[in-house]
């Protein structure tokens, strides 16, 4: 017998934006900057399913500020957290004892990071909000979007927020809440990459059909406080190839802050084909280089989290509204994987979303596709930059890391740094998911990672501590399996189970009797930091991330 739907309070508004990134913040307060400039109000809520704005932001990250120029002119002089300018810069392909570097001057100016700042994404939020707050949007922090709602007609006209109090047996408790209706003219969606509304929105209406399959990395990082003398403001340093091989995509990110503080990070691409292979090993051991040991001895790990990263590009960019609504940032996937940077994308969609909901709703429409958004992006700097490093992805992909990435790909950054749009391949395709490139165990053999010293690497739980996640443990798992069979009868005999090392978290377990007797496949939710590689490389797609309790999840200071 199925169950009657609660009946839950309705709250109504003329935008409902989920989630507090920077596309989310930054559409609400163009909402409300257009608004003042007609001198009119409108009304606006953002929900956010971290505990506070910013608990769930993970980013490298250097800011191009061309999002932030467009949307708070002022913002250099409004006591923002930006403030460390990119002073020097350097790119290396590292090999097993040593590194060579790639002129600074020869590489394409795509790919330099000249006038822009090294910034904690979650400290740029949590700002975002204050200025957000100040012009009375309303934001709801620790409230997760677990549902859609739709019109009689099939467009979208809100989410169910704060539903909580459900039990591991799927029960309502005493402290059970059905949680609030937030109904709006126009919902738009940033909930980030992969996210479980976006996703579903996707496939209901066929946003992606005429586009090419997103593609992800992983991206995995720690906050290190390091001695003094090491320290060096602002300085940028990514590197390409070791420990990867060269039939991996992938390279390191090292950032440092002005205050003793650096983000050192790694990033492997999704679309790798051995089911052995270990994201989070193969970060640890490049910790092991003698360059980042060296660095980081005498340092101290701060923090540790992970998130995956859209790398599709312009390829795979899907349809961008739908009746009643759209998706901004990262739920559409506007990185640019040479440049590793999309924040500033985000914030320039979310304000282009913004501009079209604002029209919409000053003319008395609710519910239509908002044609108008599309039309911005189509003729936006957004797309022209994606055009421009279409093929660096799938030329990596193809051709691996030296000759694809870095010669044919740099080759094309500069012929489209002289004309627009020119190359050699036209537009490639992205072929395949990256769930369908992973290939059988029996094509490879397993990957040695040396132990954690517990100095400069860690083991998974342990790093896992530094993220602060936290899940209410009575409640359903937020991580679906389609078919509980699949993982042992399937994914283990074929794959050998890769979901217990494609997590970051040690989510997944393959639990065995005595010889390898009865395995079991055991879901430890509570250390889910969010990331959603689960739903992307799950090699039989049959694990689906869904929205845990509102305020679970990482608690990321300062990434």
């Amino acid at each position: 017998m199925t169950q009657a739907a609660p009946e839950r309070e309705a709250m109504e508004f003329d935008v409902v934006i989920v989630g507090a990134g920077p596309a989310g913040l930054s559409a609400a307060i163009r909402l409300k900057q257009r608004a003042a400039e007609a001198g009119g109000d409108i009304n606006v809520v953002v929900v956010e399913k971290g505990s506070e704005v910013g608990a769930h932001i993970l980013s490298g990250a250097v800011l191009d500020p061309s999002g932030l120029d467009a949307l708070l002119p002022d913002w250099r002089d409004m006591g923002s957290p930006i403030d460390t300018p990119v002073a020097s810069e350097s790119f290396k392909i590292l090999g097993g004892s040593g590194s060579l570097s790639l002129p600074v001057w020869g590489m394409p100016e795509m790919v330099k990071n000249h006038g822009c700042y090294i910034v904690s994404m979650g400290n740029v939020c949590r700002w975002l909000a204050e200025q957000a707050e100040g012009m009375g949007v309303e934001i709801y922090p620790g409230m997760a979007a677990s549902q859609v709602l739709y019109r009689e007609d099939g467009s979208v006209r809100g989410v169910v927020v704060g539903e909580m109090g459900i039990g591991k047996d799927g029960e309502k408790k005493e402290s059970y809440e059905p949680g609030m209706e937030l109904v709006g003219k126009y919902v738009l969606i940033g909930e980030g990459v992969r996210g479980s509304l976006a996703k579903q929105l996707i496939a209901n209406f066929k946003l992606d059909e005429n586009s090419d399959p997103q593609k992800f990395g992983i991206g995995l990082k720690e906050l290190w406080e390091i001695a003094p003398e090491k320290s060096r403001p602002g300085h940028v340093q990514h590197t390409f190839g070791w420990p990867l091989k060269d039939d991996t995509g992938g390279g390191s990110f090292l950032y440092h802050y002005n205050d003793n503080t650096i983000a050192l990070g790694f990033v492997v691409h999704l679309n790798y084909k051995n089911p052995y292979l270990y994201p989070y090993g193969e970060f640890q051991k490049f910790k092991t280089h003698p360059e980042i040991a060296e660095l980081l001895e005498g340092g101290k790990r701060i923090a540790y989290g992970s998130r995956a990263i859209t790398e599709g590009g312009y390829q795979s960019v899907p349809k961008l509204a739908f009746p009643g609504g759209a998706l901004i940032g990262c739920s559409a996937g506007f990185v640019n994987v040479p440049r590793i940077k999309g924040n500033h994308n985000a914030m320039l969609t979310g304000m282009m979303a913004a501009d079209a909901a604002f029209e919409a709703v000053s003319a008395g429409r609710e519910g239509d596709t908002l044609d108008a958004y599309e039309a911005a992006y189509q003729g936006s700097d957004v797309k022209r930059e994606l055009f421009k490093a279409r093929n660096v992805k799938p030329l990596w992909s193809t051709f691996g890391t030296r000759i694809g990435a870095i010669a044919l790909g740099g080759l094309e950054l500069w012929m489209n740094s002289i004309v627009p749009g020119l190359s050699f391949f036209g537009t490639m395709k992205h072929g395949k998911t990256d769930a369908a490139a992973t290939e059988p165990a029996a094509k490879h053999k397993p990957v040695a990672y040396p132990r954690p010293d517990g100095a400069v690497t860690f083991d998974r739980l342990t790093n896992v501590a530094f993220s602060a996640t936290n899940h209410e443990e009575d409640q359903p798992s937020h991580l679906k399996l389609k078919d509980p069979s699949i993982p042992i009868g399937v994914n283990l005999p074929v794959y050998a189970e890769p979901a217990q090392r494609y997590c970051p978290a040690g989510v997944y377990e393959v639990v065995s009797g005595e010889g390898g007797a009865d395995p079991q496949f055991q879901i430890n939710a509570q250390n889910c930091v969010h990331c959603k590689t689960c739903d992307i490389k799950d090699p039989s797609q049959n694990i689906v991330w869904t929205t845990p309790e509102g305020g679970g999840g990482p608690n990321y200071p300062n990434m």
